[in-house]
């Protein structure tokens, strides 16, 4: 307070009692915000008893981000601090939107490597209205189209529009950038075109009900409720309405539940597969095809010449199916248009796809579980056998140098690096079995930069989880796979990769004989059963020349050549 007594403050008395600088005090004095309520004869300022709690509330607005002039209509009671405080709010919105779209374009940018060219397109895209995003999208699909006599799918792309929310992240920004990148990709549009085609391919007879015959692609199970579910080959785009039901409308939904169920159980039952240790070419893969085909077949009803029962033919076409629809381009796309629309990412199918698609080439006609394959498997002979074959693979392993990890093998074309990651997969693939923690990494690195040290690791982990988890005496899968055999598979894969193994480095390739004889013959009795098509793990058995050891006619049953 000012010494005279007046209750008056100067300036620097008011900067020091609020903490404000007095060339911001000066300011907005001159901008009619805090007006001094005298002057000294030499004209410096004055200001009241009421200053401090004034400029206080200056201040607080200004900190929100409010502007001088909507201040002043507040102080000057022309408008009320909620009123203000609404439209500032709006504006404040409007900004943060503004800053989301920019964080969005900046962090597409930076992840796509993009020129500099590319930054107006790409600013362009993000500001795009709904009616612009869905033209991109629609001229896309009858261009790709084009020309492809298939209505219904084409109505069901049409029908997934991306939607951006009135306030969308920069997620979904970031999505719709990409998405709209995507399309002008020639890989796309083939791949949309090559599955219209098989859906005019598969199509029923003019007059005939539409057909369920699409192929398989679980992800457009998350696009709008106007699309078709998998397999099915019909996509209303009308709206619903509350009117009475359509009995051809009712069908066709309850046909496309009946393919969405379908492609769920394919997707369950692949992956509960892998996480088993089922190998798609093993006996104990025919009961989950059969199970498949099985509740697959009524979804085919209504198609051209429609499979009734579970036969070769049968089989043929949902491998066609399901090779039609791995199209992973097709699949991104389905994934950014959950994104920008924000509904659940579909499932992925990858696993399941793989799993699935490699037992039916490995088992192109229906055959009768023989349970025999899973008897005879003798835990402790079994353990044994591991225990010798992983010596000396590992002794194989040990003798490998840096400059060999490049060698070529005689497995599949992988080098002897790729090779050395496979069996040490195998040994921890076997281990998360045990432990009941299926692993799902199968394409990471499991090598590191000591591969003798990562299979040695390995060995010692399954070692210990076959012992102490009473794996080698329980069952596994929906078929009851003795664990014995999970393992004796493991066996037989190491004994046939360490030959593989021998034969890149040169070293001799009678692995393990004291288990290699049991083991060939646990192979026969496992795989003996299995056709030797395409989508096998091994090649038609192969000659082994006279006095071949164990290891070898292992390595030519298996598709080798010992020679």
């Amino acid at each position: 307070m000012n010494e005279d007594g007046t209750g008056l403050l100067t300036i620097g008395e008011l900067a020091r009692l609020t903490g404000v600088p007095v060339k911001t005090i000066r300011s907005w004095s001159d901008q009619d915000l805090l007006p001094p309520a005298a002057r000294t004869p030499a004209g410096y300022r004055l200001y009241g008893p009421d200053a401090p709690a004034r400029l206080e509330i200056v201040r607080s607005l200004r900190e929100l981000g409010i502007g001088l002039t909507a201040i002043r209509s507040v102080l000057h009671r022309e408008r009320t601090v909620a009123e203000t405080a609404e439209q500032w709010a709006d504006a404040l919105d409007a900004q943060i939107r503004t800053l989301r779209l920019q964080s969005a374009v900046l962090r597409s940018v930076a992840a796509r490597g993009s020129a500099a060219e590319e930054l107006p397109y790409m600013t362009e895209l993000a500001r795009l209205s709904a009616r612009e995003r869905r033209r991109i999208i629609t001229d896309f699909v009858e261009d790709a189209l084009d020309g492809v006599d298939a209505p219904a799918y084409r109505s069901g792309l049409l029908a997934a529009t991306p939607d951006l929310p009135d306030d969308p992240t920069p997620e979904q920004i970031g999505a719709w950038i990409e998405l709209a990148a995507l399309v002008r990709e020639p890989e796309l549009r083939a791949a949309l075109r090559r599955l219209a085609e098989y859906s005019a391919r598969t199509a029923p007879p003019a007059g005939e009900p539409d057909a369920k015959s699409e192929p398989y692609a679980p992800e457009e199970r998350h696009v709008p409720e106007e699309r078709h579910a998998p397999g099915a080959s019909h996509a209303t785009t009308e709206p619903r309405t509350a009117a009475a039901p359509d009995p051809a409308m009712q069908e066709q939904a309850a046909q496309e539940q009946a393919a969405a169920r379908v492609a769920e159980l394919m997707r369950v039952r692949g992956e509960a597969a892998v996480a088993a240790g089922i190998a798609p070419d093993s006996p104990a893969a025919e009961p989950v095809i059969a199970e498949l085909v099985a509740a697959w077949l009524p979804t085919q009803t209504g198609t051209a010449d429609p499979p009734t029962e579970d036969n070769p033919a049968a089989r043929a076409r949902l491998l066609e199916q399901l090779e039609t629809a791995a199209e992973p381009v097709v699949e991104r796309y389905w994934q950014l248009l959950c994104t920008v629309t924000g509904r659940p990412a579909p499932p992925r199918w990858d696993t399941a796809g793989a799993w699935t698609t490699a037992a039916l080439r490995a088992h192109p006609r229906p055959y009768g579980l023989d349970r025999s394959a899973f008897d005879g498997t003798d835990p402790d002979r079994v353990l044994r056998a591991y225990e010798q074959v992983t010596r000396d693979v590992a002794a194989l392993v040990a003798a490998v140098r840096p400059e060999d990890l490049a060698l070529p093998t005689p497995c599949a074309g992988w080098s002897v690096r790729q090779l050395l990651d496979h069996m040490v997969w195998e040994n921890l693939m076997a281990t998360s079995i045990a432990e009941d923690a299926p692993r799902g990494d199968h394409t990471a690195d499991h090598l590191g930069d000591d591969h003798r040290a990562a299979f040695d690791d390995s060995v010692r982990a399954a070692l210990a989880a076959f012992t102490g988890s009473g794996m080698l005496r329980r069952t596994y899968g929906p078929y009851e796979a003795p664990g014995a055999m999970v393992v004796q598979q493991v066996v037989v894969e190491l004994l046939a990769h360490g030959w593989d193994l021998a034969r890149a480095t040169g070293a001799p390739t009678g692995l393990a004989p004291e288990a290699a004889e049991e083991t060939l013959a646990a192979a026969r009795r496992i795989y003996g059963a299995a056709p030797r098509t395409e989508g096998s793990s091994f090649a038609p058995e192969r000659p082994a020349p006279p006095g071949a050891s164990a290891t070898d006619r292992l390595a030519a049953f298996l598709g080798r050549d010992p020679a």
